[in-house]
């Protein structure tokens, strides 16, 4: 196989940046894009380079960012605007090849491997991409150049903002090697904890463990991650138009105040759940055989749990019990209190399992109440049907749960899971 060209693209403090394009008076200033105040205070979801050095980080309510930073500039986020320049900048990759695989709405992998544009040169590419988007757009960003898409991707973070890196086969190690092992692609808390136990504090130990111990204390996951830090990544890019098989889909909620109580938790995830199922039926789902919670403590600690199903589901109270069964098991109100919960469903199947409730008709009753609920909110919106505990708080009967951004996911999920009200 001849060595591919892959460039990483990361727009640069894309939120932040698109507001100061929009307002030139911020221009100069720390800015930080939020959520409403009236909603959590306004957890800052962006920020600019003059912020970040100021040391506000995302995740922050606003009044300790603005504490950390006298004359913050707080801006609400604008969603709709930055589709809108994210599909502008994408339109200018699509120039020079149709292999273009988002990750997220900031970033993306492209393969120029054939490109006629340079002749294929990913450097000359790169820097004529920074210049047009810069020129035509009004951003930066910072683009890797690698052989594949993880060390591409690395590449893209050595230097910001307004760069181009390249991480080759002869310089990968002098480069790569040195770097912690937790910026190398896929390496989140938990497995940065794994690996630490280890003594594997670099991306160069990583890639020079024994990968029997690795193959033992991580399982395939480790191997995989040895691969990644031994440049022997061989995942494509996709094509923009190429749709990925859907493999979970889900929903999550920042609370606009901290939760506290178990009835608060067990009311939003009825609220995620019944999002997730209608999601799950548009997608074309009729059952789903694993259920997933995530949750974020006001300390932005996060966990991730999931578990099997005794039997495949399409009800929105039996992914609520799960998710609420999780919940409990792995998460003790001593360890803080709860600023967000997110749910989501896997395991899809066309086939139902029979029960003992199916036996004796329960099961069938159940899902023709949730179908008739749901055609009721078609025809008169969300609010035309509720369950008692979502009227404890008025603030959850406001939550406009199903339209809500919702994780429509193909793979793991690994970065800012909980990003305004995302999944």
């Amino acid at each position: 196989m001849n060595m591919r060209t892959i460039l990483h693209s990361d727009l640069n403090n894309f939120y932040a940046s698109v507001e100061c394009l929009l307002d030139p008076s911020l221009q100069g200033c720390p800015v930080v894009v939020c959520g409403k105040k009236e909603d959590r205070h306004g957890i800052v979801l962006a920020k600019n380079m003059i912020a970040k050095k100021a040391g506000v980080k995302t995740g922050m309510v606003l009044h300790e960012a603005e504490r950390l930073c006298p004359g913050l500039k707080c801006v609400v986020a604008h969603h709709d605007l930055y589709l809108k320049y994210s599909r502008a900048v994408r339109r200018i990759y699509l120039e020079y090849t149709d292999q273009v695989e988002p990750f997220g709405i900031d970033e993306a992998w492209l393969d120029v491997t054939c490109s006629p544009k340079c002749e294929g040169d990913g450097v000359k590419i790169a820097e004529e991409i920074r210049k047009r988007v810069k020129e035509e757009i009004g951003l930066t960003v910072s683009i890797g150049v690698s052989f594949n898409k993880v060390f591409a991707k690395l590449g893209s973070d050595l230097k910001k903002p307004d760069a181009v890196s390249v991480i080759s086969k002869e310089n990968f190690k002098s480069i790569v090697w040195k770097l912690p092992a937790s910026d190398l692609l896929y390496v989140g808390r938990a497995t940065k904890e794994k690996l630490a136990k280890l003594n594997i504090n670099t991306i160069g130990q990583l890639a020079t463990y024994k990968k029997d111990i690795l193959l033992n204390k991580l399982g395939k996951w480790g191997e995989v991650l040895q691969q990644y830090a031994k440049g022997q990544d061989v995942s494509p890019v996709r094509k923009y138009d190429e749709r990925e098989e859907l493999k979970s889909v889900g929903n999550s909620i920042t609370f606009y105040r901290d939760i506290k109580n178990d009835d608060d938790v067990f009311a939003l995830l009825i609220l995620l759940s019944e999002s997730v199922c209608s999601r799950m039926k548009r997608a074309g789902f009729r059952y789903a055989s694993t259920v997933e919670l995530y949750i974020i403590s006001d300390k932005l600690e996060r966990t991730l749990r999931q578990m099997h199903l005794s039997a495949p589901t399409n009800l929105s109270g039996d992914i609520a019990d799960a998710a609420f069964k999780l919940f409990k098991k792995h998460f003790s109100w001593d360890k803080g209190i709860v600023r967000g919960l997110g749910v989501s469903v896997s395991g899809f199947t066309c086939e139902q399992q029979i029960a003992m409730d199916d036996m004796c008709g329960q099961r069938e009753k159940k899902e023709k109440l949730e179908e008739a609920i749901e055609n009721l909110r078609n025809r008169f919106g969300h609010d035309a049907v509720n369950r008692g505990i979502i009227y404890t708080d008025q603030h959850m009967l406001d939550i406009d749960i199903k339209g809500a951004p919702s994780s429509l996911s193909s793979e793991v999920a690994t970065a800012n899971p909980l990003q305004t009200a995302k999944y």
